[in-house]
C-alpha cells in the first residue's frame, strides 16, 4: 500500500482503539508508518483522514453484516418473510456486539460531535443516507433501486432503531432487547395499528 492507504488503515486503527477525540495525528503515523507531512499531502487534516476513517469503519461493520448474510442464505435466491429476514438481520447485528462493540462505542462517540464539528456533520451526510437504504434492503427486503420512496422511509425506521438498540446494549446489556424482542415488538405494533383499522376506532369517530 501507498502512503495514503496506510494511513487510512492507521486512522482507523486508532479510532477503535482510542476513539475519535483521543486519537492524535501522531496516533495515526505511529500505527501507519507514515510520516506527519503524509497526512496533510493526501487528506488535508487530520480531520479530514479521521471522518474518512470512520466511514469507513461503518462500511466494514456494513459489510461484515452483509457478508454473513448472504452466507446464511447458502447460495439460494434468498427470498424470505418480511419478519424472518428483520429477525434474522437482528440475530447478526446482535449477535455480533461483543466483537464489534468498539465500532458502537465509535458511533456514540461520533453522534455527541455533529452538532459541535460542521465538517463531521457535512461529512456524514451522504454516507448516512445510502446507509438508510442498506438497512432497508438488509433488514427487511426492501431494493433502493425498484423501491426509492419505501427504502427511504423503511431505512430511517430502521436507522433510528438501531441506534436505540446500540443505546440501550451499551448502557445496560442485561435487559437490553434480543432480536426476538424486536420482532416481537413490531409484530405488536403491526398488531396495534391493524386492530385500529376498521369502520370505528373506538373514539366515536369513522375512521374509513
Amino acid at each position: 500500500m501507498g502512503h495514503r492507504e496506510d494511513l487510512l488503515e492507521g486512522a482507523k486503527r486508532c479510532l477503535l482503539e482510542k476513539g475519535y477525540a483521543r486519537t492524535t495525528a501522531r496516533d495515526i503515523v505511529a500505527a501507519s508508518g507514515t510520516n506527519l507531512a503524509s497526512i496533510g499531502y493526501h487528506y488535508g487534516s487530520k480531520e479530514a483522514l479521521l471522518n474518512l476513517a470512520f466511514i469507513k469503519v461503518t462500511e466494514d461493520w456494513g459489510d461484515l453484516l452483509t457478508n454473513q448474510s448472504e452466507s446464511d442464505l447458502g447460495g439460494e435466491d434468498g427470498a424470505q418473510a418480511p419478519l424472518d429476514q428483520f429477525l434474522k438481520t437482528w440475530e447478526r447485528v446482535i449477535g455480533s456486539y461483543e466483537r464489534t462493540r468498539s465500532v458502537w462505542q465509535l458511533q456514540m462517540e461520533v453522534i455527541s460531535r455533529i452538532d459541535t464539528d460542521p465538517e463531521l456533520q457535512k461529512a456524514l451526510v451522504g454516507p448516512q443516507r445510502e446507509g438508510r437504504n442498506g438497512l432497508a434492503e438488509n433488514m427487511l427486503g426492501i431494493d433502493p433501486e425498484k423501491e426509492p420512496e419505501r427504502a427511504r422511509v423503511a431505512g430511517l425506521f430502521c436507522q433510528a432503531l438501531l441506534a436505540g438498540v446500540m443505546v440501550q446494549w451499551m448502557m445496560d446489556r442485561a435487559s437490553a432487547p434480543s432480536a426476538q424482542d424486536l420482532t416481537e415488538g413490531l409484530k405488536a405494533v403491526l398488531a396495534g395499528r391493524e386492530g385500529s383499522t376498521g369502520p370505528n376506532d373506538g373514539s366515536g369517530r369513522d375512521c374509513s
